[in-house]
């Protein structure tokens, strides 16, 4: 991103959105309540920890901004200084702090997430799949621990796989999501979808992820019992 191009932004996103935007965090479990999002501007998406825009002028770009009183924008603009520049991960073109909102200015990754795939009856290449599995052990590489890697966190675009989120690559405890993940895919999906894929319902997948939360709650219990 040109740096003309940038500050152009940067002044826009100060002087528009930051200036009226309404946020903030009820529960940290739960995603963050966006009250008002100025005009010209669109929430692509909220978590737990911040809210995801886009401008109407700048569809290539994406601004993610932390509630008041929420952790993590420190350690996400650490992940991001380490992976630099990598096709399957967003680059930070900037991070910043405007009248207590604290803000990434990243690349705004565009394609179809894995779950979305499985609701839609889209195909899920194997391709992608290895794509994902080089650009995690390129951020371990980086000296980075892939965190919180499931089905809505990494995208296909153009049959390359794309991993959406990067913020919790700092933490050091094992996960497992993203190998459990594959089992599924290797042993499921490949075997009885890939050759004819399906729509299946979110009520289906809703349903399998509360039941993947449940046995794996359950199994730590029974390893620290």
């Amino acid at each position: 991103m040109e740096e003309k191009q940038l500050n152009t932004f940067i002044a826009l996103m100060e002087q528009s959105l930051l200036s009226e935007l309404v946020l903030d965090s009820v529960d940290p479990t739960n995603p963050i309540r966006v009250a008002e999002t100025p005009r010209g501007w669109r929430l692509l998406g909220a978590g737990n920890y911040a809210g995801v825009f886009t401008h109407q002028d700048y569809s290539d770009i994406a601004m993610k901004v932390y509630a008041p009183g929420r952790d993590g924008w420190e350690s996400e603009c650490e992940v991001y200084r380490r992976i630099g520049t990598h096709p399957a991960f967003s680059t930070c073109y900037h991070a910043g702090e405007y009248k207590g909102h604290y803000y990434l200015i990243l690349k705004r990754l565009k394609g179809k997430t894995l779950y979305q795939c499985i609701i839609d009856g889209a195909a899920i290449p194997k391709k992608a799949i290895e794509d994902i599995d080089q650009a995690l052990e390129y951020a371990r590489s980086r000296g980075l621990f892939p965190h919180d890697v499931h089905g809505k966190n990494v995208m296909i675009k153009d049959g390359r796989g794309i991993v959406l989120d990067i913020s919790d690559f700092l933490k050091e405890e094992p996960c497992a999501m993203w190998d459990d993940l594959k089992k599924a895919y290797n042993r499921i999906y490949m075997p009885f979808l890939s050759k004819k894929p399906i729509p299946v319902p979110e009520w289906v997948l809703n349903g399998v992820r509360k039941g993947y939360r449940f046995m794996r709650n359950s199994s730590v219990v029974g390893r620290s019992s």
